[in-house]
């Protein structure tokens, strides 16, 4: 895996995120966007699990959190779904979190309530895992 594969599968998950909005604006539920998402990656070919249950452990022991990233794209990218009137601190650190715990080197959060998905309703995080990639 290189940055560049990530940074490309970055682009074609926004544009299937950008593809439902434009199908359905905004105002709708969260669950809603997910199964319209689901759809979407299906028909892109994209790899995904759906509310994948994140691995809590704590003093070397699973805990059963019942902890779910809304979609692991691919074994690599963590993708999160909101549906609110503002990003919060809280939702980037739930993804901060997620992509911890899976080990992941880059998540997207997206709120599909806004007017303009590419440039108000995402946000895209790397980890340090991330940076040690090669570029090509």
């Amino acid at each position: 895996m290189t940055k560049k594969y990530l940074d490309e599968l970055t682009y074609k998950i926004i544009g299937c995120c950008i593809n439902v909005h434009s199908a359905l604006g905004p105002g709708l539920l969260e669950s809603v966007y997910h199964k319209c998402l689901e759809e979407e990656f299906r028909h892109q070919k994209i790899k995904f699990q759906s509310e994948l249950i994140v691995p809590v452990v704590y003093r070397n022991l699973e805990i059963n959190a019942q902890l779910r990233a809304d979609f692991y794209i691919e074994n690599c990218l963590v993708v999160e779904l909101k549906a609110v009137d503002g990003i919060q601190p809280v939702h980037e650190a739930q993804l901060l979190t997620y992509l911890k715990l899976l080990e992941s080197p880059k998540g997207i959060l997206i709120n599909f309530n806004c007017v303009n998905i590419f440039r108000q309703g995402q946000k895209t995080f790397v980890t340090e895992k991330y940076r040690n990639l090669d570029d090509e």
